[in-house]
């Protein structure tokens, strides 16, 4: 197996969900820092496009969301597990929640004023104007909740995390599942990077518990890679072969087709390619780059949507 490559930045809450899961899996893997705005010129001549932290990639094959990085590397290490077979289903569920209605509250709440100004406490404004102007973008002008809605709705939300919390030291039981990852992202920029902000965990003891416990379990020993070095890797290595079923037609484009592949709600930079998997579960393009080489550019289905290019 070629090394694992987060393409990821030290305050990313979803980057801090995969760097927990390597260091459950106690998996080696290196780290390349991109920047938190746009331009991403390293990381965008590997996805075509995808902006959204952080990437995975193994080899020339490029992994894009959450989502699908999380089932990648229980594939490649299903012990132990983060999809127990008693609770998959649900723990799916939970962290589906946890990655789009939790995410969007905590994080309207933690960027408040009190915590803009910690996060930002050594960037000039016009950095800080910015990181307001890319986030306002990949928003694709949608309005962010107000922090007085976040903070009600952010309080109910933590009493139900506590809630399922009770009597167990996990979401689902004795251990840690993708629910638990995807759960403790947001809340762990609450505390890590928006201390003033914390006190809001205060109410619910057993949120804070599970928190430690979580954040026990570390990153494993990542390797500093630059983001050249990546693109070099790529550009050396072969797409892994396509297996199992790689067609579930429900768009009427053929496997060939030349396609744009977005997210369909938040950063919504498109990356095209030519149309060479679509699974039940996943999406994969074949794209050619000068700094690249021949990569495929993996995108779960749910989250994306799929159009042909037209002629």
């Amino acid at each position: 197996m070629s090394e694992l490559i987060l393409h990821h930045y030290p305050n990313s809450p979803f980057a801090e969900k995969v760097r927990l899961i390597l260091g459950y899996k106690q998996l080696a893997w290196k780290s390349v820092f991109i920047p938190m705005i746009m331009p991403k010129p390293e990381l965008t001549a590997l996805t075509g496009g995808y902006r959204k932290t952080p990437v995975l990639q193994i080899g020339a094959d490029i992994y894009c969301d959450t989502a699908l990085i999380c089932d990648v590397l229980e594939d490649l290490a299903p012990t132990p597990t983060i999809y127990p077979n008693a609770v998959q289903g649900a723990a799916r569920i939970v962290a589906q929640w946890a990655d789009s209605a939790l995410f969007t509250v905590a994080m309207a709440y933690n960027f408040q004023p009190a915590g803009v100004a910690q996060v930002f406490a050594d960037v000039p404004a016009e950095g800080v104007q910015a990181f307001v102007a890319d986030r306002t973008a990949m928003r694709g002008g949608a309005a962010r909740m107000s922090p007085t809605d976040a903070t009600g709705t952010y309080k109910s939300y933590l009493q139900r995390i506590n809630n399922m919390l009770h009597g167990q030291d996990f979401l689902f039981g004795a251990q840690p599942c993708v629910a638990d990852f995807a759960a403790y992202h947001p809340l762990w920029f609450t505390q890590e990077r928006t201390p003033a902000l914390a006190g809001i965990l205060d109410a619910t003891p057993e949120v804070k518990s599970w928190m430690a416990r979580m954040k026990s379990i570390g990153h494993g020993t990542p390797d500093s890679c630059s983001g050249e070095a990546a693109l070099q890797v790529a550009r050396d290595a072969t797409p892994t072969a396509l297996q199992g079923t790689v067609f579930q037609d429900e768009h009427g484009i053929a496997l060939g087709s030349k396609v744009v592949i977005a997210a369909d709600n938040f950063g919504l930079e498109p990356t095209e390619g030519e149309l060479i998997a679509a699974t039940p579960t996943r999406y994969t393009l074949r794209r050619t780059g000068d700094r690249s080489g021949t990569v495929h550019v993996h995108f779960p289905r749910l989250g994306f949507t799929l159009k042909k290019v037209s002629p």
